[in-house]
């Protein structure tokens, strides 16, 4: 019993130790661009949800740029809460596409920037590495804000091809809302 209570006693402390290790915040790192705290955040407002007369057109733009260039797509656009508005898959457009293409939509709306950016910052190492634990968020080229009259209504998102090739075909699309 005694040998029991003693080891018992030494996991507790072992955990405790090593709970305080892990719960440490290294120091500010000069390098790190996250540790820039700016002025004044830049945002562009959102706006009254996508109308789906409007989705459509955004939509047939997007599928008729996919279609100029022989690349079957998925073409989703979400309002700016991220809720799908309407949706088009084109014929011989992979499976994966579907959900993927909402999915780019959504972080679009969501996080009221392209899904390009979070591409880019994931690719910039470690300081950026904490993008992928945000809900929601995929770094993956494809998706764009739809914006009107200096407001987002909406957004974008194209997945059935390579990332340049998405994008293309979602910013054809996110253009038509004009």
């Amino acid at each position: 019993m005694v040998r029991l209570s003693v080891m018992a006693g030494a996991a507790c402390a072992a955990l405790l130790a090593a709970s305080a290790v892990f719960a440490q915040v290294p120091p500010a790192d000069e390098k790190n661009p996250n540790e820039a705290v700016p002025e004044k955040y830049n945002f562009m407002p959102y706006g009254e949800t996508i109308k789906l007369d409007r989705a459509r057109k955004v939509a047939d733009a997007a599928l008729a740029e996919a279609a100029k260039r022989g690349w079957p797509m998925c073409v989703a656009v979400v309002g700016p809460t991220g809720d799908l508005v309407y949706f088009a898959k084109m014929d011989d457009c992979q499976y994966a596409s579907v959900s993927i293409s909402q999915h780019k939509a959504r972080t679009a709306a969501k996080f009221r920037r392209p899904t390009l950016v979070f591409e880019r910052l994931l690719g910039r190492g470690d300081f950026f590495a904490y993008l992928a634990t945000l809900d929601d968020v995929i770094g993956s080229r494809g998706g764009n804000p739809i914006v009107v009259d200096g407001k987002i209504i909406g957004a974008i998102g194209v997945s059935g091809g390579t990332g340049s090739q998405d994008d293309v075909v979602s910013q054809a699309g996110a253009k038509a809302a004009q």
